[in-house]
């Protein structure tokens, strides 16, 4: 089986790297049409160049990664192949009411909402990460529910693996990063640590940078922080080493906002897969694949105080600790290893050919 893979997005963006991986572990051949520029306003042409060069190969299905959208139109006019589309967020979501860059109703805001709509509609399968997302889509942009399926994001597990790292130092060590978006409620990590401050062995890193960012640092200056240690990036190489030196790793999301429950955090999926205790939202999109005290600790959106007592608790229970630790890897690797979301999608593959 062949299929051609067009995607928004460099292959090695999180999403593209597992489904590439998993696909070609399950014996599926790749006729590759992506492009690692930085700028969408060159990896577009770049990308779409490449599919116009390439379509007319023999190949049995066309696969459009994130961020397809704007590709799905302009591929479908140029073949009669089936479309599987990993539509993976809603730019209408993200645009709107994720990172508020525009209004519903404005010009952008309808264009946005058309071109989920119209990327689906063209689509003969449609792939999210979670049902919860899948009901947002039905729902929002009135779409048919037997076109999507659900494909869990998942690690590479070549890169994201258990490791033993000795630590040097007798501090209790809570990792998390992340891009500062709003859904991410980083806000609540920070003051999550203020109030475990008396603990002077529980330390936190936080790597990242983004829209908030300076919001954030302003509110750690203002409580002035003294247990977290902010890093402004590393080298994705370097990610695995971070999180291995980690007591506790915090998945999120955790704000209030609507997005925020309704998909698990692609970091969530590379915590578990090192095998790390994961403190995570109790939301309709987490519980989809994780169980309180079983392989994540599940707390309340948007609440500190419950994220505090969830570190605490980790910290002084060494059994729930390590059974949580298990309980994710075991997960990670009955459900969301490459090969596994690649046999998935092989099956969803078949099932469109029909």
């Amino acid at each position: 089986m062949k299929l051609l893979f067009i995607s928004g997005r460099e292959s090695s963006y999180t999403r593209n790297a597992v489904i590439l991986k998993g696909l070609r572990e399950n014996g599926i051949e790749i006729i590759e049409c992506t492009d690692p520029s930085d700028s969408y306003l060159f990896r577009y042409p770049k990308t779409f160049g490449k599919f116009i060069f390439k379509r007319k190969e023999d190949f049995d299905l066309i696969f459009i990664g994130f961020f397809g959208q704007p590709l799905v139109p302009l591929v479908k006019k140029l073949t009669d192949k089936p479309i599987i589309f990993d539509a993976f967020l809603s730019a209408y979501d993200t645009m709107c009411f994720d990172r508020k860059k525009i209004t519903p109703k404005s010009l952008g805001g309808r264009f946005f909402y058309w071109l989920d709509k119209h990327s689906c509609e063209l689509a003969n399968t449609i792939l999210l990460d979670t049902n919860a997302h899948i009901d947002y889509f039905v729902n929002t942009f009135g779409l048919e529910r037997e076109k999507f399926q659900r494909v869990f994001v998942g690690a590479v597990d070549s890169i994201f693996y258990p490791r033993d790292i000795r630590k040097n130092d007798n501090k209790f060590t809570v990792f998390y990063y992340g891009t500062y978006r709003p859904l991410h409620g980083i806000e609540y990590i920070i003051k999550a640590a203020k109030k475990l401050e008396s603990y002077g062995d529980i330390e936190f890193e936080i790597v990242g940078n983004g829209p908030e960012y300076k919001k954030n640092m302003k509110l750690a200056e203002e409580m002035k922080m003294k247990n977290i240690h902010f890093i402004d990036w590393i080298q994705y190489e370097k990610l695995p080493s971070e999180i291995a030196k980690a007591d506790v790793c915090l998945g999120g999301h955790f704000s209030d906002i609507d997005k925020a429950k309704r998909t698990i955090a692609g970091k969530t999926f590379q915590f578990i897969a090192m095998k790390k205790p994961v403190i995570i939202g109790n939301s309709p999109a987490n519980r989809e694949l994780f169980e309180d005290r079983k392989n994540a600790l599940l707390i309340e959106h948007g609440n500190a105080d419950a994220l505090a007592d969830a570190i605490l608790e980790l910290k002084v229970n060494d059994k729930l600790r390590i059974k949580i630790a298990d309980g994710g890897y075991r997960t990670f690797r009955e459900y969301c290893t490459p090969k596994i979301i690649g046999k998935e999608i092989k099956k969803i593959v078949e099932e469109t050919k029909r």
